[in-house]
């Protein structure tokens, strides 16, 4: 798809994704996000979604590690994300929106960690991935249902996890699975995977028509949980913000499949970040 035929696609289904920006814009216009994950040995899967954040360009961009103390002082390769431990962040009051999961392991303290994000911030949208998943169907946790969007990104197994159901069964009606899933949990619905199933908690559902096997990687679901997460805290419509943030994270891929690694092979998680912020500017220049 050539960014001509992007554009179109995106002013018909995504217009949030490129009004301009005001001229007196500040980092506070444009949200904070609070990641929690990056347990011992998994702390690039929270930096991986944070930067993902970072360059779908939320205001301020924290990390809670789901560690003792934090693994360094710094990130500085990325000085502008601001590191906490994940305990010292569930005090923040100006979060808003949560991605929860990347990286988070699934030990009790990591559950602990889990079930303060769900009940401290009820109001505050929230990105569930990965761990996080995997915990809420290990120990049958509830998602609350009345205040703030919900939205659960799992791949083939994590839902078969979450429905106890086999995998099979999980590809075989990805459509029935993420209706199952939004009614489970009244929560929009993710199903990564060719043509990811994406579903409102009502049961609406659409495929996704971008990306490719390239994203067939470790820590592009950790990309696109940051991605949908930056774009709630901007304050995007959730519908935008979801069907949108899956769509970008594809589109990613087949720009750097066409223009970068001249194939599907090799493509790396942090460039599918880096090149979502090009083609969004993009965008924008030709919108």
């Amino acid at each position: 798809m050539s960014i001509e035929q992007m554009l179109t696609y995106a002013k018909q289904h995504f217009p949030a994704l490129i009004q301009p920006r005001s001229l007196d814009s500040h980092k506070g216009s444009f949200g904070s996000i609070g990641i929690i994950g990056g347990a011992q040995g998994m702390t690039g899967a929270a930096l991986l979604s944070a930067r993902a954040a970072l360059y779908q360009g939320a205001g301020r961009i924290y990390i809670g590690f789901a560690q003792p103390s934090l693994p360094f002082a710094v990130d500085f390769n990325y000085p502008e994300l601001m590191l906490r431990t994940a305990s010292d962040i569930l005090n923040l009051n100006h979060i808003t929106a949560w991605v929860i999961g990347c990286g988070l392991g699934v030990d009790n303290h990591s559950l602990e960690i889990l079930e303060k994000t769900l009940t401290l911030h009820p109001s505050i949208p929230k990105v569930v991935d990965a761990d996080a998943l995997n915990l809420i169907a290990k120990n049958n946790i509830d998602l609350p249902h009345e205040e703030g969007d919900i939205v659960i990104t799992p791949h083939p197994l994590e839902a078969s996890r979450l429905l106890n159901l086999s995998a099979i069964d999980i590809q075989n009606n990805r459509e029935a699975t993420a209706k199952a899933l939004a009614t489970k949990f009244n929560a929009w619905v993710v199903l990564k995977g060719y043509q990811s199933v994406i579903c409102s908690p009502n049961g609406v559902t659409t495929l996704n028509n971008s990306g490719n096997p390239s994203l067939a990687t470790g820590g592009t679901g950790d990309v696109l949980a940051g991605m949908i997460g930056a774009l709630i805290a901007q304050g995007i419509p959730i519908e935008q913000a979801v069907r949108g943030g899956v769509w970008l994270h594809g589109a990613s891929a087949d720009y750097c499949s066409q223009h970068f690694t001249q194939g599907q092979i090799g493509l790396t998680a942090s460039e599918v970040a880096l090149h979502a912020r090009t083609i969004r500017n993009l965008l924008f220049q030709v919108a």
